[in-house]
């Protein structure tokens, strides 16, 4: 049989979750992976001692987990969970209901009689029969229950608290639930620690990914796309910026080496990504060897690795082997996993018993030790997330990873080896003139920039790294006012984020979730705090989400023309009937840690101006000190009224035509709010000819930053016509 070196890298990675502007933690994985996976993974590793592996820890990640350990964190489902039962309010309820339940029902929730029972009462009507028959007692066993789910496995078995509690399962009291939360921090604690010290005894070797998980190949140059796919859309201005890869891998190296104590030797380009450019950047930043897919292998080498009926690929000696990429002057070693293997690990054995599944991968890797006779050592590549896949597993995977770690470590014919024992180790390595562009799903990049939501994500992304190159550029003349050094750091630091492989990954088609708005907002919010930190306003385009996943509203259309009082305040029954309605299903308060602020917009007409009515949510806007109204209605061109609020009052207003303030806004527009905002525009100002809709969207901004808009989707059409009981139609000549 043919020696078969196996490299087993893990993958961690979260993106950065913490809101620029509140600083707050908007969603809670980072949290909850460290508690059930992070530290677990490394430290039942050290049960093998002859068991070599890599843990790639995403520099994003690496920092969150160290904000965790300091215990001065702000995350607001962490603080909802351990609130006590009786303090509880109705929008902390809903929230409740919201989040415990975003976990594994079969492995996870079904572990516990009583987790089951909560998630039965919670579902029908969506909760809302829970947030009235729940009682303390039942408040109290959710919120422990939602976090008991995502403890680490062994302490199930060995911490007495966690045990105990476990055992307990139900009936839980406050000094239960701050049992756990002491827990939850002591955990927390733990998981950078155990890293370094196990990769000190040589047993691990840790990697890193760029700064932030960008696509550096896009980042370097966008339309390197079209290489793998000529189809891809592109933006209509091409991203380039090399400079900024450099910066990510620099950071990258940097934290790296504060953190672990050493410098990486390796790196996992955030999705298998690679290029030319960015590995020659990779390779002159002294980084050695690179983690891809055998997809990107086999369009470089244009060989295919189809599989045989056991599985075992075409061309195997070619796929089992690094290659050395030279790249001018300067090379870097590749590495490249097995899809199907991999695969295995991530999808498919989760559904198999844990000893079963052991037996059977190292079956397969027996197999190709022993069908594929090379002469030297076969380099097998299992590379993939280390945490996302275990709640699929029973057991949270454990007894499938002691099995395969116990087969391999005890089988004379493998040897399990880091990234760089296994580069050693391999013998002759062959030499290959660069490597195809692509990253490690399909072999392309269409995830990231293949579809119109992607491309609108690298628009917004272009012109805010435009705006920072301009600033850099007058600081850099010594320009008047130009923004100052701290300034300029803070905006590329919220630009780096924003240059994150994870935004994109939820736009598009190909991936959905429960928190799809939070990502598209947060990925706003880093956009609009370039913006901020250069003393600039944000487009009013970041106030429109990317994803426009429609909200559930009910939309009337309007029914006669109206007469309205511009005052701010429901003059009477009679004034808006007969208006249009736009009414998302909304509740003030948080959910899915998103603040609605805005409750419905009502619209219509008059013979000679367009109304508006905003309708908002007035405890929660009360809590905004000052904040601006944005109402901008869409003919021929975009007018904007913009209604700046001083404590709860309107302050004053202007009108924004064509990007231009008005001197006299008085002439052109109404505008009043007290309890209502209530708005008209003369219809003189308007260009209609040609029209047969107008577009009306507005939008609450907050410290520079859009907080909510009406609709969801960033406007509503307004059709034209007497018999839609709107204005009639203007020729276009």
């Amino acid at each position: 049989m043919n020696r078969v070196h196996v490299v087993m890298l893990w993958h961690m990675h979260q993106p950065q979750y913490r809101d620029p502007e509140t600083e707050r933690y908007v969603l809670p994985w980072t949290r909850l992976h460290a508690l059930k996976d992070y530290w677990g993974m490394v430290a039942m590793l050290k049960e093998f001692p002859e068991f070599h592996a890599t843990f790639n820890v995403v520099p994003s990640l690496g920092m969150q987990l160290e904000e965790y350990a300091s215990g001065n964190f702000n995350e607001p489902w962490f603080d909802l969970a351990f609130k006590p039962a009786d303090k509880l309010t109705r929008e902390d309820k809903a929230e409740i209901l919201a989040r415990a339940f975003q976990v594994n029902y079969d492995r996870l929730i079904s572990r516990w009689p009583r987790f089951v029972e909560l998630y039965e009462w919670a579902q029908p009507a969506g909760g809302a029969q829970a947030q009235v028959s729940f009682t303390e007692r039942d408040w109290r066993d959710v919120q422990l229950l939602s976090q008991l789910a995502w403890m680490e496995e062994t302490w199930f078995e060995k911490d007495t608290v966690v045990s105990r509690l476990a055992n307990k399962g139900k009936e839980f009291t406050e000094k239960d639930k701050a049992a756990l939360k002491a827990k939850q921090l002591e955990l927390l604690g733990l998981v950078l620690p155990e890293y370094r010290k196990v990769a000190e005894t040589g047993q691990i070797e840790l990697s890193t990914t760029p700064f932030y998980h960008p696509i550096l190949p896009l980042i370097c140059d966008s339309d390197v796309a079209r290489v793998a796919n000529p189809a891809t859309p592109l933006p209509r201005r091409a991203y380039r910026h090399p400079e900024d890869a450099r910066e990510q891998l620099q950071r990258a190296r940097a934290y790296h080496e504060r953190v672990f104590g050493t410098k990486p030797m390796g790196v996992w380009p955030s999705e298998g990504s690679v290029s030319d450019q960015a590995m020659t950047i990779a390779a002159e930043e002294g980084f050695q060897w690179f983690g891809t897919d055998e997809g990107v292998l086999g369009r470089t080498l244009n060989a295919g690795f189809f599989r045989d009926s056991r599985g075992l690929p075409a061309n195997a000696e070619r796929l089992y082997k690094p290659l050395r990429v030279q790249l001018g002057g300067k090379s870097i070693t590749g590495l490249f996993r097995d899809h199907h293997l991999s695969d295995l690990i991530g999808f498919v054995y989760s559904r198999m018993n844990g000893k079963d599944a052991a037996a059977d991968l190292h079956g397969r890797l027996r197999d190709i030790g022993e069908r594929v006779q090379t002469g030297q050592p076969l380099t097998v590549c299992l590379f993939l997330d280390g945490e996302n896949a275990w709640e699929y597993y029973p057991g949270n995977g454990r007894e499938f990873l002691r099995e395969f770690y116990g087969r391999i470590q005890a089988d004379q014919d493998f040897r399990a080896l880091t990234a760089s024992e296994a580069i050693a180790a391999a013998g002759d390595v062959p030499t290959n003139a660069g490597i195809f562009p692509a990253s490690w799903i399909n072999a392309n990049f269409d995830v990231w920039i293949g579809h119109g939501e992607d491309v609108a994500a690298w628009e917004l992304l272009w012109d805010a790294r435009e705006a920072y190159s301009l600033a850099l550029q007058a600081r850099k003349k010594g320009v008047e006012g130009a923004p100052a050094e701290t300034a300029l750091k803070l905006a590329l630091e919220s630009l780096l984020a924003a240059e994150g492989s994870d935004w994109c990954w939820w736009f598009g088609p190909e991936h959905s979730t429960a928190n799809d708005a939070e990502f598209d907002a947060l990925y706003r919010k880093h956009l609009t705090a370039v913006y901020l930190a250069l003393g600039q306003m944000a487009p009013q385009e970041l106030a429109k989400p990317i994803k426009r996943k429609p909200e559930h509203a009910l939309q009337l259309a309007p029914t006669s023309l109206l007469k309205i009082a511009v005052d701010g305040r429901d003059t009477s029954y009679f004034e808006w009937l007969g208006a249009g309605l736009y009414s998302p299903e909304r509740r003030g308060g948080a959910m899915h840690g998103r603040t609605f602020f805005l409750h419905e917009l009502r619209y219509g007409f008059e013979e000679d101006r367009f109304c508006v009515r905003v309708d908002p949510f007035l405890d929660l806007l009360g809590e905004l000190e000052d904040s601006d109204f944005r109402v901008t209605i869409g003919a021929a061109e975009e007018i904007t009224i913009v209604i700046k609020l001083e404590r709860g009052r309107m302050k004053e207003f202007a009108v924004e035509k064509g990007c231009v303030c008005l001197l006299n806004p008085k002439t052109v527009a109404d505008a009043s709010f007290d309890r209502i905002l209530e708005v008209a525009i003369r219809r003189s100002e308007m260009n209609l000819k040609g029209q047969t809709k107008l577009r009306i969207g507005v939008a609450l901004w907050h410290g520079g930053l859009p907080v909510d808009v009406l609709p969801a989707e960033g406007f509503l059409d307004v059709n034209l016509g007497e018999e839609n009981s709107a204005w009639a139609l203007e020729g276009s000549s």
